[in-house]
């Protein structure tokens, strides 16, 4: 990024997935858009900002096989390029989160230009990829903070359960702030309305709560209840490898196509599901 905040045309869009909420389907949807974004021809990066690690186990990667990713670059300034591992998918890449990202929080406390190291270090990467997906903790801490400097936008999964617009109001100030004092360019890309379940009338009054809130930043694509998803992670895998015909995989796909559309990265359309 320049001075002003706003990335060079070469750069790769980058995108927070965040949610300060847990069990909302973040991960889940961080590792299932950038599979589908991989499928659809995209160039992409998945970097794992929380110290859980479930998006480098839901890509298949184990605990032995995490030396450097995530707390290398920011505690000891790797170079991004070299902590970056290849998925089994085609297109799709990934910075694991290593063992010793829980303790960076405390330790990033103290450091110089510590809500910018994650963006310095992405910013070696140039245009090895079109779309960078960073995936959050679920809290509003140092390790979000880095991930909201380094990126343009940010993308909400918001389950479809009774308490969950309570706590996006507090995330769209934390927006807010970064966007006024590190990172201008920021934005609220979308909200994706994840574990809808269209036997359940409460999934969609929440649903239109938050369209009557949010209006069209309130993704069109709504993610169902599936279980084949939740058997993808337990396979490493994500859904649309283990089972490509699920609601789960179609409804990724669909969300991939919206979220493409809007960042006019020119991926065809695969319809919309509602």
């Amino acid at each position: 990024m320049n001075e002003t905040g706003i990335p060079p045309a070469s750069s790769p869009r980058v995108i927070a997935l965040a949610n300060q909420k847990g069990g909302v389907g973040k991960t889940t949807t961080a590792i299932n858009l950038a599979a589908a974004l991989a499928t659809a021809g995209q160039k992409v990066l998945l970097v794992d900002m929380d110290p859980q690690g479930n998006a480098s186990t839901g890509l298949g990667v184990g605990y032995d096989a995490r030396s450097t990713g995530t707390y290398a670059m920011l505690e000891d300034g790797a170079r991004a390029a070299g902590v970056v591992q290849a998925s089994e998918l085609p297109g799709l890449s990934l910075i694991a989160a290593d063992t010793e990202l829980a303790g960076a929080e405390l330790e990033l406390v103290m450091a110089d230009r510590r809500e910018y190291r994650l963006r310095d270090a992405l910013a070696q990467i140039g245009a090895d990829y079109d779309v960078v997906l960073i995936d959050c903790p679920p809290s509003l801490g140092l390790l979000t903070l880095n991930a909201l400097v380094a990126a343009h936008s940010v993308i909400v999964p918001l389950q479809c359960e009774f308490f969950a617009l309570e706590g996006i109001s507090q995330l769209v100030r934390t927006v807010n702030s970064v966007r006024q004092s590190l990172n201008p360019a920021l934005k609220l890309e979308g909200i994706v309305l994840t574990m809808y379940d269209r036997r359940n009338n409460l999934s969609e009054l929440v649903a239109e709560d938050a369209r009557s809130f949010f209006g069209d930043r309130v993704m069109e694509t709504l993610i169902p209840r599936n279980i084949r998803i939740s058997e993808a992670q337990s396979h490493g895998q994500p859904v649309m490898n283990y089972d490509n015909r699920s609601s789960g995989s179609q409804a990724y796909q669909a969300l991939a196509a919206e979220v493409a559309e809007r960042l006019a990265l020119g991926v065809a359309a695969k319809g919309k599901v509602r």
